[in-house]
């Protein structure tokens, strides 16, 4: 292959899987600080049992995605000169608030939550986390802003070679940002909704073999999951809808072999989610079947990778047939490429996806492992007793 196809496919692969790491890092901060708020306000010991709990994996989650999003981040200026030499000002700046955002304030106090258990007031530390919550969506609509300039470039002017902002109003209501911000966000409470609702219901049929099972804690999870996808699950539908059909009116989206399957498959795991969610709304008001529906616990954990496959579909429906610009009608993408050696970018290539490969196998084998322990096994937040400083004794 030629170094544009391979810097093509590997941005692709990059910016994908960030993806995968954000819509469940997105979906289960909110459900986190709504757990989390429940605890505070009603003083519901199980409910900040399921905050340490679903805490725990979401650090993990988030950990690892930060990795993959640096690695989206450093392509820019290895890969992709051109970008940030035409149009640093006017792309640069979402990705600088963004950085800020994600790397200074949404960091910091997740630290703060983290290692805050138990030293700060309670309502100070439920405050930790709605500011993670509200800065990681600050953080996806900042992303979106800078995707949406490529797609359909507004509130710029040219200065010789370099696009300079002329409007920052129009550029940060630009509608291809804001039209796919409204279904990453339906999509990412369907991706951690029934992430929620399929550990449950693997501990729930646990319960059924024998093994010891915390039933209320994770009858509750499970509800709260499918609380997350009933609500989550026409929103994501009508907002792709809208988007897309925008896509369609200022160009692209739809003239690919490509973006029809992706189309196709698409649809087809939305509507087998729409059924189990259909199925759920009516289990929800019963918890007799919620804790003994076996069929629906299985269900429910098949579906799990659904929600992603939609997720990835879509991206690339969304993005697959923005060629041959990079802005569409400013930049093209082969005038945007670094000039190296195929021997070069094929190395790169093959490092990046390598290493990619590694942090997906290293996350889910990370994820599999604390979500299969109970509760009262998790390390978030658990705080040990001060071994007291005596003094030693003299010889």
């Amino acid at each position: 292959m030629s170094t544009l196809p391979l810097a093509r496919l590997l941005f692709a692969i990059t910016a994908g899987t960030h993806f995968l790491f954000v819509s469940l890092t997105l979906g289960l901060a909110a459900l986190v600080a709504i757990m989390q708020t429940r605890a505070v306000v009603t003083g519901s010991a199980v409910h900040m049992r399921m905050v340490r709990f679903w805490g725990q994996l979401y650090v993990i989650n988030y950990a690892v995605g930060i990795v993959t999003g640096l690695m989206m981040e450093f392509q820019f200026g290895l890969n992709w000169p051109g970008l940030t030499d035409h149009a640093r000002d006017v792309f640069g700046a979402p990705l600088a608030m963004e950085t800020l955002v994600a790397f200074f304030i949404e960091a910091t106090f997740l630290g703060l939550w983290i290692f805050g258990w138990d030293r700060l007031n309670r309502y100070a530390h439920l405050a930790l986390i709605w500011v993670v919550t509200l800065t990681a969506y600050a953080s996806a609509y900042f992303i979106l802003v800078a995707n949406g300039f490529l797609r359909r470039p507004v509130g710029f002017v040219r200065v010789g070679d370099e696009l300079r902002i002329d409007s920052a109003a129009k550029l940060f209501t630009n509608p291809a940002a804001l039209l796919p911000l409204g279904h990453v966000v339906s999509g990412a409470f369907l991706v951690a909704g029934f992430f929620v609702a399929a550990v449950s219901s693997w501990h729930l049929r646990g319960a059924r073999r024998g093994q010891v099972v915390d039933l209320e804690f994770f009858r509750r999870s499970l509800r709260i999951g499918l609380i997350s996808v009933v609500l989550a699950i026409v929103p994501s539908i009508v907002f792709g809808i809208v988007q897309f059909a925008y896509i369609d009116r200022i160009g692209g989206g739809r003239t690919s072999a490509l973006s029809g399957t992706m189309e196709t498959l698409m649809m087809m795991a939305w509507l087998w989610m729409f059924l189990v969610a259909a199925m759920a709304l009516i289990k929800l008001p019963f918890t007799r079947w919620l804790l003994r529906g076996r069929v629906f616990h299985r269900v429910v954990m098949m579906t799990l990778p659904f929600p992603y496959f939609a997720m990835l579909a879509g991206w690339i429906f969304r993005e697959g047939d923005r060629q041959p610009w990079l802005i569409k009608g400013v930049l093209r993408t082969e005038d945007a490429v670094r000039p190296m050696s195929q021997g070069a970018m094929l190395a790169a290539f093959t490092g990046i996806t390598s290493l990619f490969a590694v942090l997906a196998l290293v996350n889910i084998a990370l994820l599999r492992r604390y979500a299969r322990q109970g509760p009262d096994e998790v390390a978030l937040g658990r705080t040990e007793p001060i071994p007291s400083l005596e003094p030693v004794p003299s010889l």
